[in-house]
């Protein structure tokens, strides 16, 4: 009977184990993704998710203009359909622009040959929108299975993740938001934030606005530096 119990104890790890993988930001075990940079140094590098929204992603463009900061936005294919101005605007202040999928799905529950309909998809609206853009793509909810990766790989697509975030989703204060991401860093970070909200178009996203700004005094003021994620990437090879 021992061995029968430790048996099922080492199988209930090991799911649990592959479980905690499909859903961290910075497991490695279904294919390399990128989460960070080099741990400690002075970069930091803002990305946002589920846009384009308004006014929250205008919002954003206005704190990172008056900063001179760019960042890395994640969009969703079919607000970029919807409103194809917001991408635009985006786009020409100099922001990284990144595959979300076309309707935020977790690809964990989903086919093969829909996974790669999703990114397709969200990139020939971005495409027909700005034209040439980034290859970076990051899963809804971070969720992912071996394949996803591998199909990612295969479009010629880099997985981005992150390794700090301001759980902002629920949009609780800009203090909560500061102090979830102050609580996290280390240097060379990804930070996740929110300019929309996956489930509709229009979300308020006012309170990552004013966290943003707060976060970018913060840590510029301590000797930091705001990067794109293909900017960190490149000076950690």
């Amino acid at each position: 009977m021992l061995p029968v119990l430790i048996g099922l104890s080492a199988a209930a790890a090991a799911a649990s184990a592959l479980g905690y993988q499909t859903m961290s930001p910075t497991g490695q075990w279904y294919g390399r993704t990128f989460a960070g940079g080099i741990r400690g140094s002075k970069q930091l590098a803002l990305t946002y998710d589920d846009g384009p929204n308004d006014p929250g992603t205008y919002k954003l463009l206005e704190v990172l203009e008056k900063h001179s900061i760019h960042a890395t936005f994640f969009m969703i294919g079919e607000f970029v359909q919807q409103h194809p101005e917001i991408v635009r605007a985006v786009a020409q202040a100099g922001h990284v622009i990144g595959n979300h999928t076309f309707d935020h799905p977790s690809l964990i529950f989903e086919t093969a040959a829909h996974t790669r309909a999703q990114l397709v998809d969200c990139r020939r609206a971005l495409e027909d929108t700005i034209g040439e853009h980034s290859n970076l793509f990051r899963p809804p909810f971070g969720g992912r299975r071996p394949g996803t990766i591998r199909i990612a790989r295969n479009l010629g697509l880099e997985t981005v993740l992150w390794n700090v975030t301001g759980y902002d989703w629920k949009a609780p204060s800009a203090a909560v938001i500061e102090e979830k991401v102050a609580g996290q860093i280390r240097g060379g970070d990804v930070i996740l934030l929110h300019d929309g909200r996956h489930r509709a178009f229009g979300a308020d996203r006012g309170q990552t606005v004013i966290a943003t700004g707060n976060l970018i005094q913060r840590y510029t003021g301590a000797g930091y530096d705001f990067v794109t994620v293909p900017e960190m990437m490149n000076a950690h090879p």
